[in-house]
């Protein structure tokens, strides 16, 4: 039941955008599948919104043959997809941005063109330079070295001019392979040049999450044990492989949702107050709520913990994941986890906080449940305390982001007549616009050289080294932890409500 609408005052206030310096960009792997569905859309976003800076360049480099107009054409292609309505004289303003480098990747003398078209670029005369490597892990390292070999890493005095680089995820396939590349990098670049993207971090409401507790009084004196029951977080999907089952049956789940998406997630919502905004402040408590959760030991995992793969539907309408284009028909890859975490630190000390992600799930939902104690004594005849639903915050963050309040009301009628009703709040509908791509945030961000909501090198060993334990378990005592088989369009496997007991999963 919904309460009304809300009448919402946006204070210009309090609303600060910054336009960056001119920059050019250079997007390694331009004719990937990143690349065309998500950076040039969200850079063409930024280009409609007026937010790219004064003299911005795009160079893409790959090793395709992209000649002629076959490489303007596909970034046309890439920009109706994403926004269908955009007006032909726009794109081709932001097509007048673009141009094309073919290259090899471990080829010196193809770095050295690169700088000398960004040297010869006349818009560009700051000399500040943001690249992208939109390419499989094992070219995270190839790639900025051959870039400090031909001189493009070096900055100016105080940073000025800047040479900044972005990664995509994965940071390493394990602990060890993290830390390797961590070395490495840090042997190539500082750290205030290293940008570890996770699009999740780039969503409004992810992001509305630090304003959400630090910005109002009324929620952070309950933000802790003695007010919260337990703490759901959930990523959901409907979809399966969609032609990415080479790569997905070499990580898995935990490897690629709980590394990365979910335990930030977890991190901002549990996080201890910074003591300012400023993106070292955040990212320290990040790692400090990273370290506070308690390690998985081996005679925790099967208890905490539970794994499952899909397999077809009743209606025979989807195949089962050992069906899949690219997987082995005895893969033992998990496409769903569900895990309890329990942070030992003095806010959180014994309330359990539920993780739960999976493919070809019942419904595409990403959303974290706050779930508040029962009240301590009920006055009303007849319903005990347990039996009064608790009081939940939801954080929607897709498909539609927004905010949900769930709380206790009378209802219209009959003297004792009470009724859940839910507060609710959605991004489209009370501002009238559809939120950014979360790469739009993020690809301003770094151009900003504000690295708030990018991962650290401490994060992503703190991460790996949470999750290890449970892979290395996996992979050795695999009896101990069977592989739980769900149909598709399930909620997952049964196992998993004896994770959350006494507790249910809010589907």
């Amino acid at each position: 039941m919904l309460l009304g609408h809300y009448q919402v005052k946006v204070m210009d206030d309090f609303c600060v955008e910054s336009r960056p310096d001119s920059c050019s960009m250079v997007i390694f792997g331009i004719s990937g599948d990143v690349a065309k569905r998500k950076v040039l859309p969200s850079l063409f976003g930024l280009y409609s919104r007026g937010l790219l800076p004064e003299g911005f360049t795009i160079i893409g480099f790959a090793r395709s043959d992209l000649r002629g107009d076959f490489f303007k054409e596909m970034i046309r292609q890439a920009v109706i997809e994403a926004y269908p309505g955009a007006q032909e004289q726009m794109i081709r303003d932001f097509l007048g941005l673009c141009s094309y480098l073919r290259g090899d990747y471990s080829v010196p003398d193809d770095y050295k063109r690169l700088a000398g078209e960004l040297s010869g670029c006349p818009r560009c005369a700051k000399g500040n330079r943001l690249f992208y490597v939109a390419l499989p892990p094992h070219l995270y390292n190839v790639v900025p070295e051959q870039l400090k070999g031909a001189g493009l890493l070096k900055q100016g005095p105080g940073g000025r001019p800047w040479a900044r680089m972005i990664f995509e995820k994965p940071f390493g396939h394990d602990l060890d392979s993290a830390l390797e590349l961590g070395s490495r990098l840090a042997e190539t670049m500082e750290p205030d040049q290293i940008y570890r993207i996770d699009h999740y971090l780039g969503k409004e409401t992810v992001q509305s999450i630090l304003m959400l507790r630090f910005a109002n009084a009324i929620f952070e004196p309950l933000w802790n044990r003695l007010h919260i029951s337990h703490v759901q977080i959930t990523a959901a999907e409907t979809l399966g492989m969609e032609s990415r089952g080479a790569y997905y049956d070499q990580a898995g789940c935990l490897r690629d949702m709980f590394q990365n998406h979910m335990l930030q997630l977890l991190t901002l919502v549990a996080m201890e107050p910074p003591i300012s905004f400023l993106p070292e402040d955040i990212r320290d408590e990040r790692i400090k709520l990273l370290k506070s959760i308690r390690p998985f030991s081996p005679a925790d995992i099967s208890s905490c913990v539970v794994r499952g793969q899909y397999g077809a539907d009743a209606e025979g309408l989807y195949p089962a994941y050992r069906r899949e284009k690219f997987v082995p028909e005895e893969s033992l890859t998990e496409t769903y986890v569900a895990a309890r975490l329990m942070v030992d630190n003095w806010r959180w000390r014994g309330v359990p906080i539920f993780l739960r992600s999976g493919k070809r799930l019942a419904a595409k939902k990403t959303e974290i449940a706050v779930v508040f104690r029962n009240i301590p004594h009920s006055v009303f005849p007849g319903i005990a305390p347990e039996d009064m639903p608790q009081n939940t915050l939801i954080l929607r963050i897709q498909p539609e982001e927004g905010i949900n309040m769930n709380f206790q009301a009378k209802k219209p009628g009959p003297k004792w007549c009470m009724s859940t009703l839910s507060m609710s709040f959605d991004y489209r509908e009370v501002f009238g616009i559809t939120p950014p791509e979360s790469y739009e945030r993020l690809l301003m961000d770094a151009m900003l050289g504000d690295q708030t909501l990018f991962w650290r090198r401490e994060e992503v060993k703190a991460a790996w080294s949470l999750i290890m334990p449970v892979l290395d378990y996996w992979a050795t005592d695999p009896e101990d932890n069977p592989l739980h088989i769900y149909p598709c369009g399930s909620w997952g496997p049964a196992w998993a409500k004896a994770i959350i007991s006494p507790y249910v999963w809010r589907d």
